[in-house]
């Protein structure tokens, strides 16, 4: 097995707590290179809490010196655009943090180049890798659930907008709590429909809590400088019928801190994902069936793996370059409608 060398652009938190603990798991795939922020000492600090070789401020100085084969993108999103496009054409695999970009044309983008140069672009929707999602799809793939016809997917907090990074910049982060949060669940139902295209899109955007202050539950934000919005809500239907009814939200007058799920409707069965609970017909009767016993697992050790077979060939599960591009569309149909 060839080994890969790799290389870190961003020195945050989703760099140091998800990626690189990952990767120095899979020494036998991978080998960490180096990293590279915007601020040198950040990424000398970050290199040496992880004993990784070199450090760098400056992409193409990386690039030149290290000659990684693969690059993890853990940046705002407004740079996954232009820093995919630049590892693309160094010849190097991408792995980008959701979402794939802020505009679909940019998603589109990269996905082309991608193609043209036979390497792999995958997105970081860890959720795929849970236990309850490989449960669906064997629920699935045993024709337990039927066709799959209608799906509600929700990413709610209270009163979760972040007090610190770049959150509420719209500049920089492209939107608010659809782009952060709903994105994760939208992957996972278009994933639950074989991720088709809507041909019909209905959003709404409020940003009432987020404009006027209040009490939050991650930090204290600026009011007046949130720019994105605090919650979206989007009715998507497909050709064949099927639909997905989504909301996601920073902060939300609602009972529960935090509340992630999807149920799923299909015309054998019904899943609730979070706890996974299986709700059909058993010897002509109901039946509510419980799996207490699934295996807890690392979500981001595994979708790493995931991207690692996928630049090597084999089958893979993780979020690819053109379903990327796909949800990148619908994100901003959402918006686009939400405007009208």
């Amino acid at each position: 097995m060839t080994l890969l060398k790799a290389a870190i652009i961003g020195g945050g938190n989703i760099a140091d707590n998800n990626h690189i603990p990952a990767l120095i798991q899979l020494t036998e795939q991978v080998k960490l290179v180096a990293v590279c922020s915007r601020d040198l000492t950040k990424a000398r600090a970050l290199a040496d809490k992880h004993d990784i070789a070199h450090a760098f401020d400056s992409t193409s100085e990386m690039y030149h010196q290290c000659t990684p084969d693969l690059v993890i993108i853990c940046t705002p999103n407004n740079l996954h655009y232009p820093q995919t496009m630049e590892a693309l054409n160094h010849n190097c695999h991408v792995f980008c943090e959701k979402p794939p970009a802020i505009s679909a044309q940019n998603a589109r983008d990269m996905s082309t180049l991608a193609a043209q140069k036979g390497l792999t672009l995958a997105y970081n929707f860890q959720l795929r890798q849970t236990s309850e999602w490989s449960l669906l799809t064997r629920c699935q793939s045993d024709g337990l659930l039927g066709n799959i016809y209608h799906i509600k997917a929700h990413f709610l907090r209270r009163r979760g907008i972040p007090g610190w990074g770049y959150f509420t910049d719209k500049g920089m982060q492209g939107g608010g709590a659809l782009m952060d949060l709903g994105v994760h669940v939208l992957d996972l139902a278009l994933c639950a429909l074989g991720y088709p295209a809507p041909d019909q899109v209905i959003g709404n955007t409020y940003d009432f809590i987020g404009k006027t202050g209040g009490k939050g539950l991650m930090g204290a934000w600026n009011p007046e400088a949130f720019g994105v919005e605090d919650a979206a809500m989007a009715y998507l239907t497909f050709p064949n019928k099927a639909s997905i009814m989504l909301s996601a939200s920073f902060a939300l007058n609602t009972q529960v801190d935090k509340d992630r799920n999807l149920e799923i409707f299909g015309s054998k069965g019904g899943v609730k994902l979070f706890p996974f609970s299986l709700h059909t017909e058993l010897a002509g009767e109901l039946a509510d069936v419980q799996f207490p016993y699934l295996e807890e697992v690392d979500i981001q050790l595994k979708n790493t793996s995931a991207f690692l077979d996928a630049c090597q060939g084999k089958p893979s599960n993780v979020c690819t370059a053109e379903q990327g591009a796909i949800l990148q569309e619908i994100v901003e149909r959402i918006y686009q409608s939400a405007e009208k």
